[in-house]
């Protein structure tokens, strides 16, 4: 019985670690994603504020 709960136990270790990883890799090329589109998502602020004109009547 000691031998089944001990298997038991790495089980849910392993589990813990798949998820951990999972989780982290998901993480990072989300991270990635963001550095890459940094400078087009400054463009498009910059682009409306210059389109921000407000009309006086």
């Amino acid at each position: 019985m000691t031998e089944e709960t001990a298997q038991k136990d790495r089980f849910w270790l392993y589990v813990g670690i798949a998820v951990f990883v999972i989780v982290a890799g998901i993480l990072l090329i989300k991270q990635s994603e963001n550095d890459k589109f940094a400078p087009i998502k400054q463009q498009v602020e910059e682009e409306n504020a210059l389109m921000n004109i407000r009309v006086l009547n």
